[in-house]
């Protein structure tokens, strides 16, 4: 088994060659979590709706949602994407079902009530969380059983909140605990650069020990995928890896070796 995750940029510019890639590989078992952003953003201004996004302390960059924001949200993420995807796969002959994490409660999460932000001044302070998730619990069974019978499934990253709330949740974080969960062989973000850079240099290889040291070391977008790879290897993953999404077949860079990979060694 195998989780594989692409961000909004790559998924706007290389979308079909990376379901193609991801199809290639359906044999052994494949769950494709998307993210989508910077295409979130897109509908929200298209909307009258300033997208919010803000910096944690430790230089993780996120999406603030408010109501109307996690309405564009799920929009985008669990409807226009996910049933794109979806469909293409279909289309060329791949069964596939697309999912959000509310179905069959797949990913839980705990409303975030209160977060801590950095401001433009550099200055700590206390904010509402909106309907932000931190995942607390993931529920494999509907994959497995999905799977098993031939299924590529495509999740989107909206969350079941502990008061029956739709949640927006990281998709980085949701597809190292979705490959958590399963105890998957392989976990891969594709991202818009080659891995992990470290003075424009690629990072070829990382423990998990290692991986964390660096976090503070690297971008806010980078930082975020990292630590989600880290934690899934922690967790029990064979191996994950961050690549380039872009390409004919971006899942056979890693295969060559063209890519960040972390190992629990």
């Amino acid at each position: 088994m195998i989780v594989v995750k692409a961000g909004g940029r790559v998924l706007e510019t290389n979308m079909r060659n990376i379901l193609d890639s991801v199809a290639k590989r359906r044999d052994g078992g494949v769950v494709f979590v998307h993210g989508g952003g910077d295409i979130v953003s897109k509908y929200e201004k298209m909307l009258g709706i300033e997208p919010k996004i803000v910096t944690s302390p430790s230089g993780i960059r996120s999406r603030l949602t408010d109501e109307r924001e996690l309405e564009v949200y799920n929009m985008v993420m669990a409807g226009k994407l996910g049933k794109e995807m979806s469909a293409y796969l279909n289309h060329r002959g791949v069964k596939a079902v697309s999912l959000s994490g509310v179905d069959s409660a797949l990913i839980r999460a705990t409303r975030k009530k209160r977060i801590v932000i950095v401001d433009e001044r550099g200055r700590k302070r206390a904010i509402d969380g909106g309907y932000t998730g931190t995942i607390s619990a993931v529920d494999t069974s509907i994959i497995t059983n999905l799977t098993e019978m031939g299924y590529v499934i495509v999740v989107s990253p909206v969350a079941l909140g502990d008061e029956g709330e739709m949640l927006n949740v990281d998709g980085d974080t949701a597809a190292s605990a979705i490959a958590s969960a399963l105890k998957a062989e392989k976990l891969i973000l594709l991202t818009d650069v080659e891995g992990v850079l470290l003075d424009g240099r690629l990072v070829e290889s990382l423990t998990v020990g290692q991986a964390q040291q660096l976090l503070e070391q690297i971008g806010a977008g980078m930082n975020r995928k990292l630590m989600a790879a880290a934690k899934a290897v922690e967790n029990g993953v064979v191996k994950a890896y961050i690549c380039s999404g872009m390409g004919e077949d971006p899942l056979k860079r890693v295969e060559g070796g063209k890519a960040t990979i972390i190992t629990g060694l």
